[in-house]
């Protein structure tokens, strides 16, 4: 009876990290990975009410104050803050910090967990999504760093 409580015990604690290295080692796709990830963290904001990124920026202040980012609903929406027209916006307000010289994490990065292990958990599903995480903006992008960017379906 012993060793049956201490196997479930075990594999209670065991089970959510090897979960985690499943995930993680194997492809991370947006269906199975980061669609879920943006359901539960980034749609409040960021959901099927939100502006268009063309409405988005021509009244930023309106959308901020009433807490309502750039739609990112659909894969598509979601890839042009990666690697589309605004490329390498997602990777610069998802970054934790410990890609910047002054440490500061990106101002969407609180929102990636209600915990600093949630968010580094999810962060890293993120890069791992993303292939080559950089801070630049689309314009600072060189066509063979653009490839590098992954973002499987």
């Amino acid at each position: 009876m012993f060793r049956i409580k201490k196997f479930l015990v075990v594999s209670a604690v065991i089970s959510p990290f090897m979960l985690l290295g499943t995930a993680l080692t194997s492809e991370v796709t947006y269906e199975s990975h980061v669609k879920k990830i943006m359901a539960e963290k980034c749609l409040v904001c960021h959901g099927q009410d939100a502006p268009t990124l063309e409405e988005f920026k021509k009244n930023k202040d309106k959308y901020m104050n009433i807490m309502k980012g750039p739609r990112m609903v659909t894969y598509e929406e979601v890839v042009e803050f990666v690697k589309g027209k605004d490329a390498g916006a997602l990777m610069r307000r998802l970054d934790d910090g410990k890609n910047r010289k002054d440490g500061k994490p990106g101002n969407m990065y609180q929102y990636l967990g209600s915990t600093e292990e949630e968010r580094a958990k999810n962060l890293e599903i993120f890069k791992r999504w993303v292939g080559f995480w950089t801070l630049k903006r689309r314009a600072e992008l060189t066509e063979e760093e653009l490839k590098l960017i992954k973002v499987p379906r």
